[in-house]
């Protein structure tokens, strides 16, 4: 028998005390712009790790630091720590004006009348090109704000229609981080859970796009933004794309991207050698704070799991849902409570992996639909978080050019994640279950 104790989880409880309350005195007490983004994570889960470590009783600390290190040196987490490198140096060789390149020549060919309807597409496309949807939010919120006040769309319109589309690439993507926390997590391929996602994924952002095709023509509209692109620069996203669509290993995909980003790139004299080589240094460090998170997160939840306190979770959670479709739903509430905690999906998931992989075994869910549960999961509550870093990011961006919005103004547009949680519960009670086969 598993030993079980609830107080094991404090060091989780510390985590989000400290987390939220400094984020809390930022954002609202002190005004500091993203003041939840200003709390240094690192050191809140390093606060939680030293109460986990004070809490493991009779062991040495050198024990201690054993069974941290197992947790460490898990393979899912080595791969991990690889993947968000490569994906970050992918990052800083293509730029922003590669995904520039994607938006203007898409709108190029659009009517104005479909204005909205293709912010939400390229949205959805460079997010999934890219795995990030702040990076896609900070890149197309600018356009948004630009269509909003050339043609008469309504500004919350425009920008809740980015945001949502930039959730779609957060969850969908090979390269974003939440897609291969979920994956290594849970030990299953990513095209695997990639197949399980699109399934529940594509009916949201079709009767998302339709929605806003309808309110698109209820819109007093005037005229649209053109601006140069360059149709080279769209090539090694679509490389990328194409790649994790078909299967190709996650590692030679992101290879794919580095190598023909650097090739055209030098091709064209874009960037000289020397700078190329400082942007992927640059898109490297970039991910310097999610790998360590994964690092201590992986320490955090080896101190707990060996204390007790996941089998204690689990038998909690037992206690509520019932069953296979049960077990999924709890594993969603799970992550999304995680993501309300930390504001922070890929966080969120990483903390949840363990918890959700004991689960997924106890109610004879696959790995890949636990991944996909997670992912799409972590990605709804992220989205529609007030104090997110999507939204704050997007506020951010429109106050910049001028413009004023609330939180609440976008979030009434944030048609996307609404649709994926009624998608995503529907496909979980609706969908015939199949046994347990990664």
């Amino acid at each position: 028998m598993k030993k079980s104790n609830a107080l094991a989880l404090i060091p989780i409880g510390v985590f989000v005390v400290f987390y939220l309350s400094l984020g809390i005195v930022f954002e609202y007490i002190m005004k500091i712009p993203m003041g939840f983004y200003n709390v240094p994570v690192i050191v809140a889960f390093l606060v939680a790790l030293l109460v986990a470590v004070l809490q493991t009783k009779g062991i040495s600390l050198d024990k201690k630091f054993e069974i941290m290190g197992q947790g460490v040196g898990d393979k899912n987490i080595i791969t991990m720590l690889i993947i968000f490198l490569l994906a970050g140096i992918f990052v800083g060789v293509v730029g922003r004006d590669s995904a520039e390149s994607v938006a203007y020549f898409l709108l190029s060919v659009t009517p104005p009348r479909l204005a909205v309807a293709v912010l939400f597409v390229i949205s959805c496309f460079v997010s999934t090109a890219m795995g990030t949807s702040v990076g896609t939010i900070t890149l197309i919120t600018p356009i948004a704000v630009a269509i909003s006040e050339g043609s008469g769309f309504a500004l919350p319109l425009c920008v809740g229609t980015v945001v949502g589309g930039a959730m779609f690439g957060d969850n969908l993507s090979f390269i974003s981080d939440t897609t291969i926390a979920a994956c290594n997590g849970q030990g299953c391929r990513m095209k695997d859970k990639f197949r399980t996602n699109f399934a529940v994924v594509v009916p949201a952002a079709v009767l998302t796009l339709a929605l806003i095709l309808v309110l698109s023509a209820k819109s007093d509209v005037s005229e649209i933004i053109n601006k140069d692109y360059n149709l080279l620069q769209i090539l090694p996203y679509v490389l990328v794309l194409i790649s994790g669509i078909v299967g190709v290993n996650v590692f030679l995909t992101l290879l794919i991207g580095i190598i023909s980003g650097s090739i055209i790139i030098l091709a064209t004299y874009s960037v000289a050698f020397p700078d190329l080589l400082a942007n992927m240094g640059a898109g490297a460090s970039g991910m310097f704070e999610t790998a360590m998170v994964a690092v201590l997160v992986a320490a955090l939840c080896a101190l707990i799991k060996h204390n007790g306190g996941f089998e204690a979770l689990l038998n909690s959670i037992r206690k509520v849902f019932k069953g296979n479709k049960g077990g999924q739903l709890g594993i969603g509430l799970l992550v999304g409570l995680m993501d309300i905690a930390t504001a922070n999906n890929t966080v969120a998931i990483v903390m949840a992996n363990p918890i959700a992989a004991e689960m997924a075994k106890d109610y004879d869910i696959s790995p890949r639909k636990t991944a996909s549960i997670l992912d799409t999961f972590s990605c709804i509550f992220q989205g529609i978080l007030p104090y997110g870093a999507q939204i704050l990011v997007a506020l951010s961006v429109v106050n910049t050019l001028g413009s004023e919005m609330t939180a609440f103004q976008i979030i009434s547009n944030l048609f996307y994640p609404m649709l994926l949680l009624i998608s995503s519960i529907v496909f979980i009670f609706f969908k015939k279950t199949k046994s347990k086969i990664n």
